[in-house]
């Protein structure tokens, strides 16, 4: 499993044991880092944990540190992972992790001091993390208890494959001046719905009980930091460190709020039309990649759940179900696998047709094959410009070439080339056949022609040339 399923099970199993938690979050990057903004980690007070916000060098010493750091609330450390090693007069290493970060609840500088925390009982391995990655790491801590917030919005957002765009305030200049009033509005943690002000205007926090409470009585300078968050754009990042300043206090220019936007994305879904003994080790990576997956086949001796475990779904999916296969594809990547002519005949029809319908699709087998099947499919089509549109969509054969041999193999290239489109990178071609036979269907469908007979004579045409 990926890691953020595996913080939302282990958040829920927590909360219905009674067991107390700490969410640690990578708010702020600066230099090298391993995680980007947005990582998470979830540590018990039972000793369990799942999650990374580093590459495994922060992880020890947070564990033993979260519940103490979170005694008063929820706050922001800052980790120092220079090549910078500091040593002791007896030539031992001293900790290289720097918490320079702020207890912002309190009110005050916080070093990281605790009479429990001894030096001596850290590895010396934890002590060497990070050696010349010379980045800082910004962390924001928190119990389960607020936590939830994010959490239930992040499994909301999973279920209903809609997005939606979190800020958290993670500093305030102004919170110092409020920090003997407990219900100050700008609390570190506070966690705002940046689409219902979008849509509605109206400033809604999110709670722990995953509902959006609008804000009464919200000072300017909320208002004014919602409004400027709003109009931030994230472009290619789902998570970015934002500072504002609020201009329209004249009478102080220290007022500054820093947040974390993070867009919260769906997860990748994923259907597979066929159920062979190659694709389970494309559901297999798939779903360590935390992606939805769909297995779907007309003969159900294959499409079994027996078979295809950790799929989020197995089913039947007779060939004339074209609105069935219509719902499953919807913002997908959809991998045609069946090794069966007429079942990727019938899906491959119905998804040309539809290229808007999905972010990817891509047909198993060599080129020649799969030219076949369009020149068989392009004989129903009345509007050849709707079927260019699917070809130019279609990635065949499909998966990067890689190198290696095997189910696996293919699988690594599948996962490579969907992950390139569904993020928009575009990646040499070398290591893709894909658009070599794209070209003489691209050129081919272009042209308007009368009938269906003069789309097919075309089609084949262009097969005998390649």
């Amino acid at each position: 499993m990926n890691q953020i399923a595996d913080i939302l099970k282990l958040a829920c199993e927590s909360r219905q044991q009674s067991i107390d938690a700490v969410l640690a979050t990578v708010v702020r990057t600066e230099g090298s880092a391993y995680r980007r903004a947005g990582a998470m980690m979830l540590i018990c007070e039972d000793g369990r944990s799942v999650g990374m916000i580093s590459g495994g060098c922060l992880e020890p010493h947070i564990i033993k540190r979260a519940f103490w750091l979170t005694r008063d609330g929820a706050n922001v450390q800052v980790y120092q992972t220079g090549d910078d090693i500091e040593y002791a007069e007896n030539g031992n290493v001293r900790a290289s992790v720097s918490e320079e970060g702020f207890d912002f609840n309190r009110g005050s500088d916080n070093k990281g001091t605790d009479n429990k925390y001894d030096e001596q009982d850290i590895d010396l391995d934890e002590l060497n993390f990070g050696l010349g990655c010379n980045g800082r790491v910004h962390v924001l801590f928190e119990r389960l208890a607020t936590a939830m917030s994010l959490l239930n919005v992040i499994n909301q957002v999973r279920q209903s494959q809609q997005p939606v765009t979190v800020a958290t305030l993670i500093r305030s200049t102004i919170h110092f001046n409020n920090q003997n009033n407990p219900n100050s509005e700008l609390q570190i943690g506070l966690r705002l719905n940046l689409n219902n002000y979008i849509k509605s205007g109206k400033l809604t926090a999110i709670d722990a009980n995953n509902s959006d409470k609008v804000v009464s009585n919200a000072s300017s300078t909320l208002i004014n930091a919602v409004e400027s968050l709003s109009e931030y754009k994230l472009f290619h990042k789902n998570a970015e460190y934002v500072i504002v300043k609020d201009d329209n206090d004249n009478d102080n220019d220290d007022l500054v709020t820093e947040w974390l936007i993070q867009r919260l994305q769906p997860q990748i879904r994923l259907l597979i039309c066929g159920a062979g003994n190659d694709v389970m080790p494309l559901v297999t990576m798939a779903k360590l990649q935390d992606w939805h997956v769909t297995v779907v086949d007309s003969r159900a001796q294959y499409a079994t759940q027996r078979r295809f475990p950790q799929a989020d779904r197995v089913m039947v999916l007779a060939l004339n179900d074209s609105d069935t296969l219509l719902k499953l594809s919807k913002n997908a990547a959809v991998a045609l696998m069946s090794h069966s002519l007429s079942q990727d005949r019938a899906r491959l029809g119905v998804l040309l047709e539809h290229a808007n319908h999905y972010k990817y699709l891509g047909q198993l087998g060599p080129r020649y094959r799969t030219e076949r099947l369009i020149e068989e499919i392009s004989t129903r089509f009345t509007n050849p410009a709707i079927l260019n549109l699917g070809i130019k969509k279609l990635h065949y054969p499909i998966g990067y070439k890689l190198g290696g041999d095997g189910p696996e193999a293919l699988a690594l290239g599948i996962m490579a080339q969907v992950n390139a489109v569904v993020h928009n990178q575009n990646l040499s071609a070398e290591n893709s056949d894909t658009h070599l036979s794209n070209t003489n269907f691209t050129t081919l469908f272009s042209t308007h022609i009368d009938s269906i007979e003069t789309t097919a004579t075309s089609a084949r045409a262009a097969i005998n040339l390649s």
